[in-house]
């Protein structure tokens, strides 16, 4: 632990649970001062009780970020609590377990509105101040945006947007400090998939995989802010994540077979 990031200020979305979560208490415990924010407000003041009796200096605000007015708000609110933002990290998304040609096109809408473009809108807002302190923004995206994952068509269009939008984003500011850092899991211990939309927009409400052995969101958060520390561009985490990405560039049609196996044979499958 040191003092790199003492007195920050961060924001994080989609924080009510794993990755999100998991972020607001690592950089609290790094001394920053933590602007966080999902859509269940009570979950998040649960979180912030916590945290600020425990000393760190937090605090939530409820925002859904595929609303841009809501965006800007966060925004807003972050300047006038503290003055001014360090590091954004867009970390909110929703994920899909669905066939496209079975899928309402609401479920693909509602994943690029919440993925894509919350990561916009938030950091649209944000950027200005961001640029002023020569801080960081963090994408928290995913190995779907780099390899499209089957069932997943939504979830992985999102992701590669994601990926593309902050890869310009960081050219057109090379003559700037400013950082961008993608991070990329794999397989994740968290909610994301209790919460993946099934093809008619209704929550899965379980997730199809034993989690046991999937990496902790606490070690995906360590990873996040180690990463903002040392300014690294790109970090793919799970030794899974690390192959994924490089049998994409050496043998992709292997890949696309071992991916369409390992999601056809998870239970209740979409693939008929």
């Amino acid at each position: 632990m040191n003092n790199q990031l003492k007195n920050k200020v961060v924001i994080v979305t989609g924080a009510s649970s794993g990755i999100g979560k998991a972020c607001v208490e690592e950089f609290a415990l790094h001394k920053a001062k933590v602007v966080f924010c999902a859509r269940n407000i009570s979950e998040l003041k649960s979180i912030e009780k916590e945290l600020t009796e425990k000393g760190h200096d937090v605090v939530a605000f409820e925002t859904d970020v595929s609303k841009r007015d809501e965006c800007e708000q966060l925004i807003n609110s972050a300047i006038k609590k503290y003055g001014q933002i360090d590091i954004l990290v867009n970390n909110a998304g929703i994920s899909m377990r669905a066939l496209f040609i079975d899928a309402d096109l609401a479920v693909i809408e509602k994943l690029m509105n919440v993925n894509f473009w919350g990561t916009v809108y938030c950091t649209k807002f944000a950027l200005p101040y961001i640029l002023k302190t020569n801080g960081s923004i963090v994408g928290v995206t995913s190995c779907a945006g780099f390899h499209g994952l089957p069932g997943r068509s939504g979830y992985s269009a999102s992701k590669f947007a994601v990926n593309g939008f902050l890869e310009s984003l960081r050219i057109e500011n090379l003559k700037s400090d400013l950082h961008i850092l993608i991070a990329a899991p794999g397989f994740t211990q968290s909610n994301i998939r209790k919460s993946a939309l099934l093809a008619n927009g209704k929550p899965q409400g379980y997730t199809p995989v034993d989690e046991t052995n999937l990496m902790s969101a606490g070690i995906v958060a360590k990873s996040i802010v180690k990463g903002v520390l040392k300014r690294k561009r790109n970090i793919i985490l799970t030794i899974s994540g690390k192959l994924s990405v490089l049998l994409q560039r050496v043998i992709p049609k292997t890949l696309d077979r071992l991916f369409y196996n390992h999601m056809a044979k998870e239970p209740d499958s979409p693939f008929k």
